[in-house]
């Protein structure tokens, strides 16, 4: 093995730089005391375009500026993943990397492990072995695929690893801890030192909730959408106040639709936050209500209840613990979930903490991750 590796990362979504970011840091503290080396190539695709998604997400989180950016932009599944193909392809024919990084379950995932599966370049999945279970979701296709497809399977949680195993990928697995996690823990303390966001909004700790809404099974289906918002509006007026960082995806689909909806005087709508922001909002929220897959992680690990608005989760530690509740988009759901969760707050906010070290891990994925890269490169 020669003294400089070449590894390359390719990332294009919000949940993607979280998980950069901490592997970023253990490389430099790698290549600050080790003789052997690692060239490092960052590569965003372009997935999520929006500077509110994308670039303060870099500058917050100190990753350094990509090396390509392919400027991909939104489009079907198909057209997404099919322009991210052609970018990477290039890339890889021209860097020749000796690991080619994917995270998570993204298109940008998918493109980067088909075009390295072609041109025979090992591939390492950050975030393997996740299933949710439902098909319909292209997410679980993309992580199915990405794991079959690649060489080393970075396993989050032990029932990630029991996943890969009922499939026959035990040889490739490695457990390694949540690298979210990691981030969580990095930067929790300086997101409540600097964040001014709940002031910014007038906001009162513990007396609001945090809603994100951009699945497309939640936000392409016009009836869907409105039940879910009209559930969120009563919340609002009978419970607590709400505040909706709004995603490009979802604001697009309000638009489209022209639904007969206005947020109550209790439900604000605000643009979209960076994630030491976002962190400080979670943090300090009586409970998540979303359906994002990331955010029920990171609530979790912040002790904010959480109400998922979907029919299944790739995340059931979330569940087991306790921490989390599934509602799909069922209003009455929705709503018993919020009172359930406020009658435990009689006691005071929940800790989660012993339950989040028990399936994610230590806070140190990050290295356990290069460690495992490392160890499979020499064997």
């Amino acid at each position: 093995m020669s003294q400089t590796l070449t590894w390359l990362s390719i990332v294009g979504a919000r949940p993607q730089f979280i998980k950069l970011a901490p592997l970023v840091r253990s490389i430099q503290a790698h290549n600050a005391s080790q003789e052997q080396q690692i060239e490092h190539i960052i590569v965003h695709t372009g997935q999520h375009y929006d500077k509110g998604l994308s670039d303060v997400f870099f500058a917050e989180l100190q990753i350094p500026a990509p090396d390509h950016h392919l400027g991909v932009g939104s489009g079907s599944h198909g057209a997404q993943t099919a322009k991210m193909l052609e970018g990477v392809e290039k890339i890889f024919l021209d860097a020749r990397p000796d690991m080619v990084i994917v995270f998570g379950d993204t298109n940008s995932t998918l493109a980067g492990a088909i075009a390295a599966t072609k041109l025979h370049i090992p591939i390492a999945h950050i975030e393997a072995g996740l299933r949710s279970f439902n098909r319909k979701m292209p997410e679980e296709i993309n992580r199915i695929l990405t794991d079959h497809g690649s060489d080393l399977l970075l396993a989050p949680t032990e029932t990630a690893v029991k996943h890969l195993v009922d499939e026959g990928l035990s040889e490739r697995t490695v457990a390694t801890g949540d690298i979210m996690y990691d981030t969580v823990l990095q930067n929790s303390a300086i997101a409540a030192e600097h964040s001014t966001i709940l002031t910014d909004h007038g906001l009162t700790a513990d007396e609001y909730a945090l809603v994100t809404m951009h699945r497309p099974s939640n936000t392409d289906n016009p009836e869907r959408l409105k039940a879910i918002l009209d559930t969120l509006n009563e919340i609002a007026d009978t419970e607590f106040p709400l505040v909706l960082p709004l995603h490009p995806r979802t604001k697009a689909r309000l638009a489209a639709f022209n639904l007969d909806w206005t947020p109550s005087a209790n439900f604000k709508i605000i643009e979209p936050v960076g994630y030491l922001d976002m962190m400080q909002l979670m943090s300090q929220a009586r409970m998540a209500l979303t359906d994002s897959g990331g955010l029920q992680k990171e609530a979790f690990f912040l002790n904010t209840p959480c109400v998922t608005m979907r029919d299944e989760t790739e995340w059931d530690d979330t569940i087991n613990a306790g921490a989390n509740v599934l509602t799909g988009a069922d209003p009455a759901l929705i709503r018993n979930a919020v009172q359930a969760w406020q009658s435990k707050w009689e006691n005071g906010r929940p800790d989660f903490t012993a339950a989040a070290r028990a399936s994610f891990g230590d806070g140190h994925a990050a290295d356990q991750i290069r460690d495992a890269i490392l160890d499979w490169m020499k064997k």
